[in-house]
């Protein structure tokens, strides 16, 4: 793996910055609390559905949480106080709620012993399911087998469910080992989720709980059908981050979409909110086995990928440590990159090249997303079979694990299920022809391979310094990533952050800690 001849010790260095922005910024985090967090603890205790005019549950709970004042003792305590009194489950408390008939501040929350050991229950509960989805996904993959090459990762994107799963299917078939569901546009700043199953939907089709069980059902049956555990992906972002990694736990999703950086930069979600919420929903994917993806490939669509490549690394960096912070593997660490540099550029393949295999080496065991050209494809259909042959090249030959397969109509429209198999049918021509080529090439000391790496090593090391020194919230209101700057009080969903209490519980981190 070492063929580039990094310096361990300004590695290490690097991860220490990481490590140290990270731990200042979690100290604020563990401090607080937010709307998304108390909602994910309702629906992992079981709450589900909606009002009598359609607001899902969770919401109207949380919602009268925060009228009440008591949000900050979270929603535990005030939940299993009413089961207490009234000898009722999570969901008819919910259903009282909002039906007018019971206030949870007229409850007095004594008792504590006894209603976290009421609480605790039903949470442990909650979590033998997440395991038990968890054991049936190894059980799986020992069943048919893993695949050793890059995964194939293909999108659908139709607005309807029931459309997605035929082209989902249709995918599988063609060989795509990853089915990426797409959000509907703008659901991200939507701070509820809706529920069941969804026919309507621009640019993509709305996560909800339903919509990931009849997606689950489809690529489990398609996927026995043809000896092969066939992945689902979707987003664990935006104001609802921490709900949907918990539905996508339940509904034994694989990968999920999840950095909060992600929501900051290119949603204006608030810097506080996403953070908080990124640190609970890291916990539950971590447990529940789902590859997290993160998004740095996106800061190459606004900024410069020759200039500001030093920036994905250091976005890489910091996510590699917030996620450890929250107890999720390396193994789980989808980190994101692109091939997006301008075709123009001279020996552009090469510095391609050489970000994809200083990835690899720095983040060994990291299960590494690599994202297609986008930027710079044209709408000539012949041009872009050829840059994602190049791109495809740099995977096989850097080992990257994670593939979104690059479009030939990329610039003209949604790709047709035709497009997606031509695609395929590239990658797995070059995965093939091209499968043991990485192992019998080294790179030129002091080459332009070589120099590219050590330089944007060098500048990311340089960038965490600062960061260290900053702080985070500072940084990110210099507009460091992506060229995007983002005030630490404004954006959406900073209304949804509270200081947690002396009374707080939340039952979840120590049992996902402790299994």
């Amino acid at each position: 793996m070492n063929k580039l001849n990094l310096d361990d010790k300004k590695i290490a260095q690097a991860r220490k910055y990481a490590r140290n922005v990270a731990e200042d910024t979690q100290n604020f985090i563990d401090r607080h609390t937010t709307v998304a967090i108390e909602r994910s603890v309702c629906r992992l205790l079981g709450i589900d559905g909606v009002d009598s005019v359609g607001v899902p549950l969770p919401n109207v709970v949380v919602e009268h949480l925060v009228e009440s004042g008591l949000i900050g003792v979270g929603a535990a305590i005030p939940l299993g106080a009413a089961m207490e009194k009234w000898s009722l489950s999570p969901q008819e408390v919910a259903e009282k709620i909002g039906e007018g008939e019971l206030d949870l501040s007229e409850i007095k929350l004594e008792k504590a012993n006894k209603i976290s050991e009421k609480i605790q229950k039903l949470a442990e509960t909650a979590v033998n399911q997440i395991k038990s989805n968890r054991n049936r996904r190894t059980e799986l993959l020992a069943k048919y087998g893993d695949k050793e090459t890059p995964l194939l990762y293909v999108i659908v994107a139709s607005g309807n469910i029931y459309e997605d799963v035929t082209q989902a299917v249709a995918a599988a078939k063609q060989g795509a080992d990853v089915i990426a569901v797409i959000r509907s546009t703008g659901q991200s700043l939507l701070d509820y989720v809706p529920h069941g199953a969804t026919t309507e939907g621009f640019g993509g089709t709305y996560a909800t709980r339903e919509n990931f069980r009849i997606m689950r059902a489809a690529l489990d049956e398609v996927g026995e059908k043809l000896g092969r555990y066939i992945r689902l992906c979707n987003y664990a972002s935006g104001l609802c981050m921490p709900e949907i990694a918990v539905l996508g736990a339940l509904e034994r999703l694989d990968i999920m979409l999840n950095d909060a950086f992600y929501g900051i930069l290119f949603r204006d979600i608030n810097p506080e909110r996403t953070l908080i919420d990124q640190s609970f929903s890291r916990q539950i994917n971590g447990f529940a086995g789902i590859i997290i993806n993160t998004g740095e490939d996106n800061y190459l669509t606004t900024a410069d990928a020759i200039e500001e490549a030093h920036t994905v690394l250091t976005s890489q960096f910091l996510n590699e440590q917030f996620a450890l912070m929250a107890g999720l593997p390396e193994e789980q660490m989808g980190l994101g990159h692109a091939f997006e540099i301008d075709p123009s550029v001279t020996n552009g393949f090469l510095y391609e090249l050489a970000q994809a295999q200083m990835a690899r080496e720095i983040f060994p065991k990291a299960p590494l997303k690599y994202m297609p050209p986008t930027k710079f494809m044209t709408g000539d259909i012949f041009r872009g079979m050829v840059q994602n042959a190049l791109f495809n090249m740099v995977t096989v030959t850097t080992g990257q694990r994670i593939h979104l397969l690059g479009m030939l109509t990329e610039a003209i429209h949604t790709p047709f299920m035709s497009d997606r198999a031509l695609s395929i049918d590239n990658a797995e021509y070059i995965f093939n022809t091209m499968k043991d080529f990485g192992d019998e090439i080294i790179f030129r000391e002091n080459g332009k391979i070589y120099s590219r790496a050590h330089k944007v090593l060098d500048e990311a090391c340089e960038l965490l310094a600062e960061i260290e020194q900053n702080k985070l919230f500072a940084t990110l209101e210099k507009g460091i990533f992506a060229g995007v700057k983002r005030k630490r009080d404004g954006g959406k969903g900073r209304e949804g952050v509270f200081e947690k209490s002396a009374d707080y519980f939340n039952p979840f981190p120590n049992l996902l800690n402790k299994s």
